[in-house]
Order: C-alpha cells, then structure tokens, then sequence
C-alpha cells in the first residue's frame, strides 16, 4: 500500500516509486506544471527582494519541481508549499500537496496540523497582499474586505483539495476492503468447494461400500446354498435319485430367488426408459442407488412377489436350508422373544445367515450352533461351529471366499453400536458373535 492508498497489488511496473507508467506521467505533468507557475512568480519576488531576477526564476523552478515526490514524500511537499507561501508562489503545488497528503495513510492530526498550518500561512500571505493592493490604490473597498477576502481565499485554497483527498482516500480505504473481502470469500468458496468435493468423495466411496456389502449378504448365501446342493446332486445322482430331484428343485428356487433378488438391487440403475447411460447416471446419484440396493437387500422375495424385510423369525426357515444342504444346526433362543425395529432385526438375521455362509464355505460337514439371546436392552446372537469331519472336509464342494463376510458384519453391528467379535475357538471350530442395543 502507498501512501496514497492504493494496491501495489495492482502494479504494472513503472519507474521509480512509481506503481504504473500514468501515475509517473500524472506527477511529471504536475511537476512541470508547477515548476513553470514558481518560475513566472519567482520574477516578482526577486523584484521586490532585490535579487537577479535569474536567481528567482531558478529559485521557483527547484520549489515547484519538488511537486515530482508527492506521492513518495507527500508531507515533504507540503511543507516545502509552506515554505515558500511567503514568497506567493507555488499554489498549484500547495493545492496539489494538500489533496495527496489527505488521501494518504498518514495520522490524521498529522494531515490537521500541516493543513492548519497552510491555512495559516495563506491566511497571512492573502491578509498582507490584500492589504497592500487596497493601500496602493488597486481596490476602493471598505476595511472589512480585507479579513474578508484573506479568509476566503485561504479556506478555498485549503478546504477544497483536503476535503476531496479525505474523499478520494477514503473511497481507496473502502474499495481496498471490499478487494479484500471479495478475495477472503472467494478463498473460502474454494475452501468449501474443495471441502464439499472431499465429502462426496467419501460419500461415494461409503456407497460404494455400502453396495458392495448389501450384494454380498444377498447373494453369497443363496449361491453358496446353490453350491453345495450342487455337489450332494452330484454324489446322489445315481445312488438315489429321488433325493438327486429334491436336490435339483432346491438349487432351482434357490437361484430364483438370488437373481429376483439381484435384479431388484440392479434394477435402481435403471430410472426411466428412453435414456442413455449418461442420463440414467446422472439422474440417479450413488447414494440413491445405496439407499435402493439396501432396501433390496433388506427384503426377501420368492416366485410370487416381494415380501417383507428378513427379520428374527426367518431364521428358522434359514436354518431350515442349511439342514437341507446337509448342515447339522440347531437353535436355542434365552429370554422372552420379542420384536425390535426392522433395522436391528434385519442385521441380526444378516448375521445369522452370513455365519452359516462361512460355515459351508470353511466348515462343510460341521455342526453348528446358533443361540439368540433376548435381554432386557439388547439383542445377541452366537454361531460356532465345531470341527469339521474330515471325510466332509475333503469331500465339500469349494467355495471362493473374497473375505468381505466377516468385515460386513462388523460394520453392520458396529454401525447400529453394537459389539462384534469373531474368532477360532479353543475346540478348533469357529465362533462369531454380536450384541446389537435394542433402542
């Protein structure tokens, strides 16, 4: 910032002290200007100070040149125009001083006292010039025109260029602070911007997360289901093939089921007809696709339609499959049975049913228990699963495992502030827990 107030931001390189090439030519104009107005008046004073008129001519040039610095030193040309009222020269140098020295940064009682002092000076000089004119004869006016006109003079020559650089500096001061308010929010949009993008950023990857979990606990456990009755068709094809049939219709609805089941998640893609993938994309964002992938999730279809949301009273009928598929489990249930709210039964029974997954995958052949626990501010519920036999062990189908089954299920618990725990046991089987709060 100069002195003048204004932004060295706004710089285009001029010479010197100079910000921009039209403020040093402005100030040389001026300069010059004022150097040829000392110059004309220094004649007269070298007249009547009874010196060479070529001193007074070059005395009123190096005065009013002094102008040239008045954006650098403004009170330096201030009190230079002081200096030389006395003389009754350098006017336009002392308009021109005072108007920059009030729209400079400078104290305020600094730019009151050099402009009373001015005042003062130009009051005396007018008062005695005044004076002389009227004794010689120049003016016939009364005695009162000489207060008069002195005062006048003084405060047109004083008030105006201080008042108008007040002015002018504090529209400076103002447009230098709007500049900088408008940069301060535009920083902050940027921050807000770059913010909010992080944000979606992570919403999207939740989402994705999110979907990714909800297709997993829907489909792996019915293909996986699909699966071992698979393998057992296989071994009782021709040993027993009423058995084989029974097989065979299972693995058939079974994958009847995943695919509606699939379909409805994959189905929310899909939001009208006659777009192109673009639009369909853009007219459904990723959360909206979650939060219609988990509600797919969350509902168990059959061939005639969509029913309900899987809850705690399907699990017989879930454990009922896993004894088809040839999985020795049995159920205990503690404490008064009772319902809860959707989401908590419905990741209790995701639990559930993602345990067993695990125990056709790793543990074909093994007994399992499943405990439900209704306590008086919770819910849990425990699946262990015993060693596997090794003749079951060699002979079970092979399931891939992407190893999202037990993270799925720590962040369903952990999402409603559960506690989940999962772990070999001391027996050599396996045990998944969870403790779900009921509120």
């Amino acid at each position: 910032m100069t002195t003048t107030g204004e932004d060295h931001a706004t710089a285009r390189g001029g010479p010197g002290w100079w910000t921009r090439w039209r403020s040093a030519v402005l100030d040389t104009g001026l300069a010059v200007g004022s150097a040829v107005e000392c110059g004309a008046e220094g004649v007269r004073f070298a007249h009547d100070a009874g010196i060479p008129a070529a001193v007074g001519v070059v005395f009123g040039v190096l005065a009013g040149s002094a102008l040239i610095v008045r954006r650098k030193w403004p009170i330096a040309v201030v009190l230079v125009s002081i200096a030389i009222t006395p003389a009754q020269m350098g006017y336009l140098m002392g308009i021109v001083g005072l108007y920059t020295l009030a729209a400079s940064e400078l104290p305020r009682r600094i730019i009151a006292s050099l402009a009373g002092m001015s005042f003062l000076g130009m009051l005396i000089v007018m008062f005695v010039r005044v004076r002389q004119d009227m004794q010689r004869g120049t003016w016939e006016l009364g005695d009162w025109f000489v207060p008069f006109a002195s005062i006048s003079i003084a405060v047109g020559m004083t008030a105006p260029p201080v008042l108008l650089g007040m002015y002018v500096g504090a529209r400076r001061r103002l447009m230098e602070s709007l500049r900088e308010r408008a940069d301060s929010l535009e920083r902050e949009l940027q921050l807000l911007a770059e913010r909010a993008e992080e944000r979606a950023e992570w919403a999207r990857g939740e989402e994705r997360t999110r979907i990714a979990r909800e297709m997993h606990d829907v489909v792996a456990h019915r293909v996986s289901l699909m699966v071992v009755h698979a393998a057992a068709l296989q071994a009782v094809a021709r040993k027993d093939p009423e058995k084989a049939v029974k097989n065979a219709a299972l693995v058939g609805d079974m994958g009847r089921q995943a695919l509606t089941e699939l379909r409805e998640m994959l189905g929310v893609l899909r939001s009208g007809d006659g777009r192109d993938a673009r639009e369909r994309a853009a007219a459904v964002p990723l959360v909206a696709v979650g939060v219609a992938a988990a509600a797919a999730a969350s509902r168990a279809v059959d061939d005639e339609g969509v029913g309900d949301g899987p809850c705690l009273s399907d699990v017989d009928e879930l454990l009922g499959q896993s004894a088809a598929a040839g999985m020795a489990v049995d159920l205990s249930v503690e404490g008064e049975t009772r319902s809860y709210a959707a989401e908590i039964e419905q990741t209790a029974y995701r639990v559930v049913q993602e345990a067993l997954t695990n125990v056709h995958k790793h543990a074909a052949g093994a007994k399992t228990h499943v405990r439900l626990a209704h306590r008086v501010s919770e819910i849990a519920m425990q699946v262990e699963n015993e060693p596997p036999p090794e003749l079951a062990s060699a002979s079970a189908a092979r399931l891939p495992s992407g190893g999202n089954g037990l993270v799925g299920m720590r962040e369903r618990v952990l999402a409603l502030g559960g506690v989940f725990v999962s772990g070999p046991t001391d027996a050599g089987g396996f045990r998944v827990s969870a403790v779900i709060p009921a509120a």
